[in-house]
């Protein structure tokens, strides 16, 4: 297989395959983000002759008929798999003839897979047309990853994410009408000292004209290597304290009014939960209590210092 970099998927994508399509980040611009800094390059597609390589590798072994036959005598259970998950930061960024392509080279070699996903910015889903998208989603592509961080355009607009709360809603509300679900990345404390409520509260706004299958709630960290760094350090932003941060997910969450589930589950998140809402919404409010009322901002603080990589 072809892997560049470390790579990244989310946590509920444990059981995908993973296909790397492309390397880093179109935009590169985020001033939190470090996940692709140890790339020499900012962004590269990935060859369709190494595509091919790989798939074919994938069919081999998960089709080849000797390791069901040691799979069965030894008792094990062979590995099994309906989705495969693109790699890279934002994949969906590709023309929609390539992806077009791409889906067509999975299907071929691999006719089990059922769903295609990736990460995507919203700025890859405005460079396609409504049929693009919809033709997109019958060929498979599902459940896309969209790290929009908040829904507080001041902070978007600070971190340089390149679009705003309205093009969230947009270009989101498109991908309702073509039938591919998404899940959301929430980042808690991108708003700053003292915005966290506000921006947790402007996020459910935007979420709640939406239908995100997943909202994840992630901590930011900050990492020396970032742009943020430098902006902290020379007095233009200051970070929340932990707790705050605590504080911000639980106002998310008693502002939100949709169907969704919500999650913390990588490892920048010192205590990780997963509920549906609004059935276990009351269940992790008080969970989220807990946390607030009882962990000190030290313990917190300890857990953020040893996080040393996303």
């Amino acid at each position: 297989m072809h892997y560049t970099g470390t790579i990244w998927r989310p946590p509920y994508e444990a059981r995908s395959l993973l296909l790397e399509i492309t390397a880093g980040c179109t935009h590169h611009k985020c001033k939190f983000c470090t996940l692709y800094n140890d790339l020499p390059f900012n962004f590269r597609m990935s060859s369709i002759k190494d595509i091919e390589s790989d798939l074919l590798e994938l069919q081999t072994a998960l089709c080849d008929p000797i390791s069901k036959i040691t799979s069965s005598m030894t008792g094990n259970k062979p590995f099994t798999a309906d989705r495969v998950f693109l790699t890279g930061a934002n994949p969906f960024v590709l023309s929609y003839g390539k992806l077009s392509e791409i889906a067509a080279l999975i299907h071929r070699y691999l006719p089990f897979i059922k769903t295609i996903g990736s990460f995507a910015r919203i700025t890859d889903i405005s460079s396609k047309t409504d049929d693009e998208l919809s033709n997109l989603s019958d060929m498979g592509y599902d459940a896309l990853t969209i790290g929009i961080e908040t829904g507080d355009d001041k902070a978007l607009e600070f971190m340089k994410k390149g679009y705003v709360s309205a093009d969230i809603i947009k270009q989101c509300s498109r991908l309702d009408k073509a039938g591919i679900r998404y899940s959301f990345f929430y980042l808690a404390g991108i708003s700053g000292v003292g915005r966290g409520e506000v921006g947790a509260k402007f996020t459910a706004d935007v979420c709640n004209q939406l239908n995100p299958i997943l909202i994840g709630a992630n901590m930011l960290t900050v990492y020396p290597d970032s742009a943020l760094f430098n902006e902290i350090k020379n007095g233009n932003w200051r970070e929340e304290s932990e707790l705050e941060k605590y504080i911000e997910i639980r106002t998310l969450i008693e502002h939100l009014k949709i169907e969704t589930s919500v999650a913390a589950m990588g490892s920048s998140n010192a205590f990780h939960f997963q509920a549906d809402i609004p059935r276990g919404k009351e269940k992790l409010l008080a969970f989220l209590n807990k946390i607030i009322n009882n962990v000190s901002e030290g313990e917190l603080m300890a857990y953020r210092k040893n996080v040393k990589h996303l």
